[in-house]
């Protein structure tokens, strides 16, 4: 398995910029406005919240992956119990959908 450490040093960089946002309801908020480049969902997300994003990624053409268990995604950003992140900024999103492309290619 490919290493996950460049994808959370990413994450960490967008948050230290304000360039993330947390929050189920913030997030979809930020989806629905465009203003989310890039969702990010922990693997152990509940299926209820699970569903939610997507299907708003889904019909508001907002590409979202599956990534790390809650627990390392809470680290990458310093803060405990995130279960999603949405990178509002075109350059941080480019990068993590490069860095998780490859990972999930395997």
């Amino acid at each position: 398995m490919v290493s996950n450490s460049a994808y959370l040093n990413i994450i960490g960089l967008a948050n230290r910029a304000g360039k993330c946002t947390f929050g189920e309801e913030l997030i979809v908020k930020e989806i629905q406005s465009k203003k989310s480049k890039l969702v990010l969902i922990a693997s152990d997300t509940g299926d209820q919240t699970r569903k939610k994003l997507t299907d708003k990624c889904v019909f508001y053409n907002i590409p979202f992956f599956f990534v790390d268990e809650r627990e390392t995604l809470s680290q990458a950003v310093g803060k405990s119990g995130r279960v999603a992140v949405s990178i509002h900024e075109q350059g941080f999103a480019k990068k993590l959908m490069t860095l998780l492309d490859e990972n999930n290619r395997g």
